[in-house]
């Protein structure tokens, strides 16, 4: 596959995830392996993750993000009730509700459930602006998903469990100086392929020198 290709075809992969087929391990480090090569201020390197393959701890876990999913899409934020006076952007996101309503009733179904987490400069989260924070951890964590695309995986974006962090936190013994930036649902996915999804045209999100 080659970079582009692989940069414009990993999609957020929900419906499509395989639940019955294991994932071996060394798979996931090899995708892990990958990123950790991503840049990290300060080369810090204060990612940590959590890679979730207990049935009893995902399905925990599948359960405090169902019950967050289900306030989101009552909530009247969801992406399905977005965009309503565009027909086009309408059908795509209610397309987008139903496929994330359903990953949220099956998250804890899924083979690897992988959270990536960042250790807190002195030990809580900075004040003001906490770009440089989440910057080290979030290009880690697409290069996982960007790994797992290159050998056959499906993943998706997710954070709705932030709302019961601490609970999670609680179940998997994370330390109070350590703080989750995302949830990975990882799985083989069904059917041959993805192609690039419709986006806004470039010239509607691009300014030259000045806004």
């Amino acid at each position: 596959m080659m970079p582009d290709e692989l940069l414009t075809t990993t999609r957020s992969v929900r419906k499509r995830l395989d639940l019955t087929r294991p994932v071996p391990m060394d798979v996931v480090r090899e995708c892990l392996e990958i990123a950790l090569q991503a840049p990290t201020g300060g080369n810090r390197q204060s990612w940590q993750w959590i890679v979730v393959t207990d049935p009893d701890l995902r399905k925990t876990i599948g359960d405090y993000y169902g019950r967050s999913l289900r306030a989101y899409m009552q909530s009247g934020a969801s992406a399905g009730s977005l965009f309503q006076g565009d027909p086009v952007r309408a059908a795509t996101q209610q397309r987008v509700s139903e496929s994330s309503a359903y990953l949220g009733e099956h998250m804890g179904d899924v083979p690897v459930l992988l959270i990536g987490c960042i250790a807190l400069p002195g030990g809580r989260l900075p004040e003001g602006n906490q770009a440089g924070l989440w910057g080290s951890l979030l290009p880690a964590a697409w290069s996982y998903m960007l790994a797992a695309r290159a050998r056959g995986l499906g993943t998706a974006w997710t954070t709705l469990h932030l709302a019961y962090e601490s609970e999670i936190a609680e179940l998997l013994g994370i330390p109070a100086d350590v703080r989750q930036g995302v949830l990975v649902p990882t799985a083989y996915y069904t059917g041959d392929t993805f192609r690039p999804a419709p986006r806004r045209p470039l010239d509607d999100v691009l300014h030259l020198d000045r806004w």
